[in-house]
């Protein structure tokens, strides 16, 4: 039976270290802030948003949320996030994805100053990221690493299969298993015999975007798995992985909900207080 990932334990613990800096800045004239920017009416990107705010609220983290209907243009948009560039109350900059449809996401990321990118989307991080350079790294990789580190599961050596190869998990998260020396196969929709390959990793990272994709028979005994799929069917929210057939078989699984998403919004959190003590430096 798998021991349980359980992102609410991490992510308070996360949390808890966020607000003690954000005491100790505080005492030094600085109040981190974050800015995001809700475009359209997606309830998905809604519950995201509301989460963000209350996780600033318990950490003492200054929030500001931008609300913008689903019409608003590209130039508009922009114009705002460049307000926000040069405001001295913001340390990260925000913008929930997905965007409405016709706004260009990557032309809008690109707009972030590097170093108020809270989410670690701008190319320039991304760069850093693939080159082990120090840069903000994205929250929900960073939320998986995290996750398995705080767990106790052993990455050196060991060898990681990621499912997904978005560039705002898979990729990512693939270098930073990289990085932490395990050896790491992507898979993704094109891939030949997936079970195949899944059953060869120590360490299994899902963000592929399909409900129960994962079962017990792709799994090797005894394997972390990491699900950061998150799927609403008939208004219940599902990962990527079959829990129930995979959890007597894993030696670690994390649960959707209560996993992943809640470290994602925890890893944002310290991402703003990492860039607000850039600042104070600066």
């Amino acid at each position: 039976m798998a021991q349980l990932l359980d992102g609410r334990i991490y992510a308070e613990e996360a949390l808890e270290e966020v607000r003690a800096q954000v005491e100790e800045l505080k005492k030094q004239g600085v109040t981190p802030g974050l800015a995001v920017i809700l475009a359209g009416d997606d309830p998905a990107s809604q519950t995201y948003v509301r989460n963000k705010g209350k996780a600033c609220e318990k950490t003492g983290i200054y929030s500001r949320t931008i609300i913008l209907p689903g019409e608003v243009t590209q130039q508009e948009l922009e114009k705002i996030i460049r307000q926000l560039n040069e405001d001295p109350k913001i340390d990260g900059i925000l913008v929930q994805l997905p965007l409405p449809r016709g706004l260009d996401e990557q032309q809008a990321l690109a707009c972030i100053r590097p170093e108020k990118d809270a989410d670690g989307f701008h190319t320039l991080n991304a760069g850093k990221l693939m080159l082990g350079l120090p840069g903000t790294l994205p929250c929900t990789p960073k939320g998986v690493m995290r996750m398995l580190r705080l767990a106790g599961v052993e990455t050196d050596g060991k060898t990681a299969v990621v499912v997904g190869r978005s560039n705002i998990v898979g990729k990512p998260v693939a270098m930073m298993l990289l990085a932490a020396n395990a050896t790491v196969t992507v898979c993704h929709s094109h891939t030949k015999d997936l079970g195949q390959v899944t059953r060869q990793a120590d360490i299994l990272v899902v963000a592929a975007g399909r409900p129960g994709l994962i079962t017990g028979d792709m799994v090797k005994p005894g394997a972390a798995v990491v699900d950061v799929g998150i799927n609403r069917i008939n208004g219940k929210l599902s990962g990527d992985v079959d829990f129930a057939s995979v959890e007597p078989v894993a030696g670690y699984l994390s649960p959707v909900p209560g996993g992943v998403g809640l470290m994602t919004v925890a890893m944002l959190m310290d991402n703003v207080v990492t860039l607000a003590k850039a600042r104070a430096k600066a």
